[in-house]
Order: structure tokens, then sequence, then C-alpha cells
């Protein structure tokens, strides 16, 4: 069993930031991918920031959006990703969701696990 805590939603004014955590426990031999997703009313969930690990390569990806605003970083040691968030514009607002990649064991599979969800709410 995995679980994926989170932290760090709120609700902040134009222009302000915030940071969100996810930490992640349980039975856990590798995180090959960790990062947020977020929904807004009547939108597709999107893909916000992402780490994606293969091999000794560690790569941070972003939504086009948010390019330039939010900084993903990750503690492999303690399983946790953060993702500061910067200069947050009302197009910002909705649900957002942790997400990761596990390996459970050496040589098993990759399983998505998900986090129940936190809400950022910015306001104009």
């Amino acid at each position: 069993q995995v679980q994926l805590g989170e932290s760090g939603g709120g609700s902040v004014q134009a222009g302000g930031s915030l940071r969100l955590s996810c930490a992640a426990s349980g039975s856990i031999f590798n995180i090959d991918a960790m990062g947020w997703y977020r929904q807004a009313p009547g939108k597709q969930r999107e893909l916000v920031a992402a780490v994606i690990s293969g091999g000794d390569t560690h790569l941070a990806h972003y939504a086009d959006s948010v390019k330039g605003r939010f900084t993903i970083s990750r503690d492999n040691a303690k399983d946790t990703v953060a993702l500061q968030m910067d200069s947050l514009k009302p197009e910002d607002t909705g649900v957002y969701v942790c997400n990761a990649a596990v390996r459970t064991r050496s040589g098993g599979p990759v399983l998505d696990y998900w986090g129940q969800g936190t809400q950022v709410t910015v306001s104009p």
C-alpha cells in the first residue's frame, strides 16, 4: 500500500505565492515519476508539473501556462515533491492532485497512485 499526503493549498490573491507538498509513504522501492495535476470546473485535468526519472536522468516538466512561475523539486530521500507557485493567476484556480508512479519492489510493476487533492483558489 502506498499513500500520498498533500498539504499547502489555500486561498491567495493574484500575484501571490503558495507552496504545495506531497509525501509518499508505504511500500516504496522507487518512484519513477512524481508531480501535480490540476482540474478546474469545466476543464480537463492537466499535468501542471512533474519530475520524471529514467535511468540516471531526472527531468522536470511543466505545463506551458506555468513555465517561469512554478518550480517543482523532489527530495528523493523522503519521497517528497514540492511545487513552489509564484505569480499566481486566477486561472491557476483548481483542485491540485499529487500523482506518483511507484515501484513497490525491485523488478516489480510501476503503478499510479493519487492523493486526495487540495484546493487552490486565486482571487483577482
